[in-house]
């Protein structure tokens, strides 16, 4: 368990934030500027703050109250950066070999041949990183911190640089990690297609401030809860996939209720979760009828959140879980939408990005 208690000032910014991150991935997710990467920075030692506590189980990495800094090396924590960093003049072998030689003889290292396995790069191992895409030296970088021995890994916007295309080269091996590590990950994002799919926990940060944390489908299925903004709002569904069908579709199974999206790449009943983004739902009182959309779900108004312009963010628990939908005020007066109301939510099968769509953590 990774714990952290600071408080700093920096420019404008006024941060002060406690929070804990478990075995597996914490998301501290915001805005820019909302004090993400200075966290990060300050569990690393890069920084000092002005007052904290943070420590990896028993062992304290800074104390303020007891003038304790202990200087990065000394910390056993690896940070994979928006940029690879790689060692030019070396090879991947060599790269995450260098790795290696941090680690402490007394700690228990990870076998290369495993991260080498888990992370797709066999194929990579006597290249240079000038001849690697920018999903193949993240992926190299994520091997190196692996082969330190770390007792954390930190992780600032590590697909910040990467084009769509590269993120869904590099995420499934996050999944990966995620799931095969046995050491907290904290990763800063303010992308939410990838705290969906990634997180086991979130920290929600507003101009320094941690507005909520928790399970990730909690936190994002909060109406109150919007560190990007009503137009990023969306939940996160946990799924089974049933089947693949000719036509294209596969046919998926949220908590009992069918569930159709285009084609997933992965295999009949691999767990999931899929964000249902909010701007994609419509709300019915009543069960529509000669629809396209193939997603109607029945559900129960659990609360109405208006925002200061003309919309409002609406939570449905459905037996598949909860949907948030975003709609115009208009529409929730003349639906007359109200906790415990019963309503129908609508989502069209195409709108679900396969970059919403990841394994279960």
């Amino acid at each position: 368990m990774l714990e952290v208690r600071l408080t700093h000032t920096l420019g404008a910014l006024r941060l002060d934030v406690a929070f804990e991150a478990p075995k597996g991935v914490t998301v501290l997710f915001g805005r820019s500027g909302s004090g993400k990467t200075t966290i990060v920075n300050a569990v690393a030692g890069l920084l000092r703050p002005g007052t904290a506590r943070i420590a990896i189980g028993e062992r304290v990495l800074c104390d303020t109250a007891q003038r304790l800094h202990l200087p990065p090396h000394r910390r056993r924590l690896g940070y994979i950066f928006q940029e690879g960093r790689l060692f030019p003049h070396l090879s991947v072998r060599q790269n995450l070999r260098y790795g290696q030689w941090f680690a402490p003889r007394d700690a228990r290292a990870e076998d290369m041949a495993r991260v080498v396995e888990m992370l797709g790069i066999g194929d990579l191992l006597s290249r240079r990183p000038g001849a690697l895409s920018g999903g193949e030296k993240q992926r190299v970088a994520i091997g190196r911190a692996l082969l330190s021995a770390p007792r954390a890994i930190l992780a600032d916007e590590p697909l910040a640089s990467l084009d769509e295309a590269r993120k869904a080269e590099i995420l499934p091996y996050l999944e990966r990690l995620r799931d095969e590590v046995d050491i907290p990950i904290l990763y800063v994002s303010h992308s939410a297609s990838e705290v969906a799919r990634l997180a086991t926990t979130v920290v929600a940060l507003d101009a320094g401030r941690v507005v909520a944390q928790g399970r990730a489908e909690e936190v994002l299925g909060d109406p109150a809860i919007t560190p990007l903004g009503a137009r990023e709002a969306g939940a996160v569904l946990a799924a089974r996939v049933i089947r693949h069908h000719d036509d294209g579709l596969s046919e998926l199974d949220a908590g009992g209720a069918a569930l159709w999206l285009p084609r997933v790449d992965r295999a009949e009943g691999a767990e999931l979760r899929v964000r249902i983004a909010a701007h994609d739902v419509i709300v019915a009182r009543g069960r529509p009828e000669g629809l396209s959309a193939l997603n109607v779900l029945p559900g129960i108004v659990q609360a109405v959140r208006e925002g200061a312009g003309p919309g409002a963010i609406v939570a449905v628990d459905t037996k598949a879980g909860r949907v948030l939908a975003r709609i115009t005020r208009r529409a929730a007066a003349e639906l007359a939408l109200a906790p415990g109301a019963e309503v129908h939510v609508v989502v069209k099968a195409v709108s679900v990005a396969q970059a919403d769509v990841g394994a279960a953590g």
